[in-house]
């Protein structure tokens, strides 16, 4: 079966009991990068050298044609340079390969940086959105960042060191500057730090960049609350384009939580 095992994220210490056999007993493991994997099985006093095959965001449709087969007769090992593989990182695709040709695909669960960025936020953590690495040209994010605005589910992005200053000042821009923000960096390393506070205050405090690997929990918008006279309004838009008025009030009432009655009865009033 193929197998996709997360590494650690910084500290070797987070390596799971599962990740040291299954990479003490691997045959075959598919890396991000192969030196990353020679070092981190050096740093966890592993002699296994399994039969390593590079699988990265260049090469990876070319890689499946080759994968696909070996997994469907032996355990092959997916592992990215830090955290869990698919997650930002390689191998979606030879996933979706193997689902399709019927390969079992498994995980060893471990280290994620969204998720402790997302759990040491302080930010509400009951719905998420995790979005990436935003665009890096300027117009394209702040189109990007403008889309997102109005979601009301905590986001968390990845961004590199040298645009975090750029992405934090668009992210004012577009989501307001009051919007609170937390910056993580360098996570379970000698030098984490979590910098919490708005999103103007960290544009101004990043506004040079920073070093070392960055996640950024994003507070979601406010619910917006729509007055009824308001929801009515929209009723009656829908119904000057030909909608029945029990079915504009059904579909109203469904996207701004307002009462199915309460906007049918006053639509009618209305007419």
């Amino acid at each position: 079966m193929l197998v996709l095992a997360a590494t650690p994220i910084g500290n070797l210490g987070d390596a799971t009991h599962r990740l040291v056999e299954a990479l003490t007993e691997a045959t075959v493991v598919a890396a991000e990068d192969t030196r990353v994997i020679h070092r981190l099985l050096q740093g966890l006093s592993i002699e296994n050298r399994p039969r390593l095959i590079s699988l990265n965001d260049h090469n990876e449709r070319d890689r499946i044609a080759e994968l696909v087969p070996l997994a469907a007769e032996q355990d092959v090992l997916v592992v990215s340079d830090a955290g869990m593989p698919t997650v930002s990182d390689p191998g979606y695709r030879l996933v979706a390969a193997c689902v399709e040709a019927g390969v079992r695909v498994s995980a060893l669960p471990g280290p994620s940086a969204v998720l402790m960025a997302l759990a040491v936020s302080g930010l509400p953590t009951d719905r998420f959105a995790f979005e990436g690495f935003p665009p890096r040209k300027g117009g394209e994010r702040r189109a990007a960042l403008a889309a997102l605005a109005a979601e009301s589910r905590t986001l968390v992005f990845f961004e590199s060191p040298q645009r975090l200053g750029d992405f934090l000042s668009d992210l004012a821009g577009a989501f307001g500057a009051s919007r609170r923000v937390v910056v993580c960096r360098e996570l379970t390393k000698m030098f984490e730090e979590v910098v919490r506070g708005t999103a103007a205050e960290l544009a101004e405090r990043f506004a040079d960049g920073a070093r070392g690997e960055i996640c950024v929990v994003v507070e979601g918008a406010a619910p917006v609350t729509l007055s009824l006279d308001d929801g009515v309004a929209q009723v009656l838009a829908l119904m000057s384009a030909g909608a029945r008025v029990k079915d504009a009030a059904t579909e109203v009432a469904a996207s701004t939580g307002l009462s199915r009655r309460a906007l049918y009865e006053a639509a009618l009033r209305s007419r």
